[in-house]
């Protein structure tokens, strides 16, 4: 049966390359089980069904729509002149702003695309105009939405705590250490970057214009700042699940757009209604066919047969650690987050606990892992995005990714894998780990 799953898994990977469309890709894959696997579609598609209808599902699409109305509503731009406030006339200062509003943002889409989407047309030329090229621009706004996975709430941790009978709210915590230390890590690479460019800084204001124009900037940005404090303050105090979280974030994200900074109006919100749902239909069918992917992998036990060949091989924890992120930079390579998560979650967390690896602590693994996935080619959507959004080309923006994921991400995900205070010191903080 596991020559039939292998089998299976480069029949997956080979629709992959052949760029059909991501649902369909795991659709192809189910198929294939179903004819040489002996699995049962009828029971599959049952039980499917009744996952998808789960209440801790509902965050996913939720957290989509707080995402495209962050983007379209104003509040980004209000949270680059906040950040700007403090870091903006230092020389390669607003780079820190880009990292910076990209986590904050973070904390209230939890998703990797509305860093790109939301800061990225705003950000970017003003960059450009600063003295930075174009590709390095789009490049550290690019890596620093990979945020949005490791800064709570994310929707990828939703999942993981859902498939693995984990804490959600454990979950959210695990990645708050390694989503603070890539902050740090991007800033700091950031800032001797900018030696390099000849960057023209804003003038210094006179003191009592400068303080007009911060306290002017302060106030604007309180609703857009008040998003990730009701969120992550509602969650954290248990006023809420997470799944309750990402529909306030949308509740409250709209009237902000549409009376307080007035960028939304009906007709945007026409063409946002459309490609919310467009999105979360493409999604939710890619989610459907991963769960039932995943569940017919468990039914044959391969989680069971993973566990004892790579024990077999060896039982050093610190080589299965290895190999367990090499296996996961290669799943982010090929498929989104979500997909990795739901179908690789269930099948290697028995292996981490017979290593002595808690499922807290592999939450925070399988984030930073499935986060760098989306700016690895050949599957790197958040890229892709970043230069739609960036208006530059491939050779311009692989360089400054490269080194920016390279000197600034691995070392994070090593520290996150053998450092396992990094991502359970929160956790046990609030006694969850």
């Amino acid at each position: 049966m596991l020559t039939i799953v292998a089998l299976d898994v480069i029949f997956l990977v080979f629709l992959l390359m052949m760029s059909v469309p991501l649902p369909w890709c795991f659709g192809g894959a189910l198929g294939f089980m179903a004819v040489f696997g002996g699995a049962s579609m009828k029971s599959m598609m049952l039980w499917g069904f009744n996952q998808t209808i789960s209440l801790v599902l509902l965050g996913s699409p939720m957290f989509i729509l707080a995402g495209v109305l962050i983007g379209s509503s104003g509040i980004a731009k209000h949270l680059l002149n906040f950040v700007d406030i403090f870091v903006g006339r230092i020389k390669g200062g607003i780079g820190v702003v880009a990292v910076v509003t990209c986590g904050i943002i973070g904390a209230i889409s939890g998703s990797g695309f509305t860093g790109v989407a939301a800061t990225g047309p705003i950000l970017i030329p003003r960059m450009v105009e600063q003295g930075y090229s174009r590709g390095y621009a789009t490049a550290l706004v690019t890596v620093s939405s990979i945020l949005g996975l490791l800064i709570p709430p994310s929707i990828i941790m939703i999942f993981y705590g859902w498939v693995t009978d984990t804490s959600i709210l454990a979950a959210f915590l695990s990645t708050v250490g390694p989503g603070i230390a890539v902050i740090i890590i991007f800033s700091a690479i950031n800032l001797v970057w900018a030696r390099k460019f000849d960057l023209k800084i804003a003038e210094k204001l006179p003191k009592a214009e400068q303080r007009k124009q911060n306290i002017s900037r302060m106030i604007i940005a309180i609703p857009g700042l008040s998003l990730p404090i009701i969120i992550l303050g509602g969650i954290y105090g248990g006023v809420f699940t997470p799944t309750e979280a990402a529909a306030v974030g949308a509740v409250v994200a709209l009237p902000i757009g549409l009376f307080i900074y007035k960028e939304l109006n009906g007709k945007t919100m026409v063409k946002l209604g459309k490609d919310v749902g467009q999105s979360i239909g493409s999604i939710m069918t890619m989610i459907f066919f991963t769960l039932m992917l995943s569940q017919t992998y468990l039914l044959l036990q391969v989680p069971q047969a993973l566990v004892k060949i790579l024990l077999g091989m060896t039982t050093n924890k610190v080589v299965l650690l290895i190999l367990v992120n090499l296996f996961l930079f290669v799943v982010g390579m090929i498929v989104n987050d979500v997909s990795g998560m739901i179908v690789c979650a269930p099948l290697l967390l028995p292996l981490m606990k017979e290593i002595g690896v808690s499922p807290v602590h592999f939450a925070a693994i399988m984030g930073v892992n499935l986060a760098m996935g989306g700016v690895t080619p050949p599957y790197a959507s958040i890229l892709y995005l970043g230069m739609r959004v960036g208006k530059c080309e491939f050779k311009e923006i692989l360089g400054p990714t490269m080194v920016f994921l390279l000197v600034g991400y691995v070392p994070v995900v090593f520290l996150t894998t053998f450092w396992p205070d990094l991502s359970l010191w929160l956790p046990r903080m609030v006694g969850l780990a």
